[in-house]
């Protein structure tokens, strides 16, 4: 992964996943981390709307689209999918990127789990920790309450900054 420092959070589908993506961005925001995040979805995604100018573009034909306000901006591309290699290598420098979804990846991950259901743990050896609302029985892996956002980002930290971790940063990211 290039040097870059990445986390991913997996599980199947309503896990909390997402929440849990959320929170720990709060978090490390909060500890002074420049954090970036990688969504990864199992359907066309569009952040474009039927009737705006740039969707107007693309459907004219346009390669790529930057769509550009004020404080943000989106460039849109068509093409299949990228590989996860490809999304990261066009990410700003960060301190921390955590990656929701690509589960099939094999960076360090944490499997959050919701209910009784199968363990992805069993078949991938990247997933470094369980975040559920009950201890499973059937793992040797750290186990957190879904809700100890600290103590999930503290092993976090301690899996993508060993021994030390980045400095506070007062600037924006």
């Amino acid at each position: 992964m290039n040097g870059q420092r990445v986390f991913g959070v997996t599980g199947w589908k309503n896990a909390g996943k997402t929440t849990l993506v959320e929170r720990l961005v709060a978090e490390f925001v909060r500890r002074g981390w420049r954090v970036s995040t990688i969504k990864h979805a199992h359907h066309d995604v569009d952040v474009d709307q039927p009737g705006r100018d740039s969707y107007r573009h693309r459907l004219a034909g346009a390669g790529e689209v930057a769509l550009v306000g004020g404080l943000r901006y989106a460039i849109i591309r068509e093409q299949p999918a990228p590989t996860l290699a490809e999304v990261l290598a066009r990410l700003a420098p960060a301190d921390l990127i955590l990656i929701e979804g690509y589960k099939r990846e094999p960076h360090p991950k944490i499997e959050v789990r919701a209910g009784n259901v199968e363990s992805l743990a069993a078949s991938d050896p990247a997933i470094a920790a369980i975040a559920s609302d009950m201890q499973p029985s059937e793992t040797h892996l750290p186990w957190f309450s879904r809700d100890d956002i600290a103590a999930i980002a503290d092993f976090i930290t301690g899996r993508v900054w060993p021994g030390k971790c980045p400095p506070p940063r007062n600037e924006a990211p």
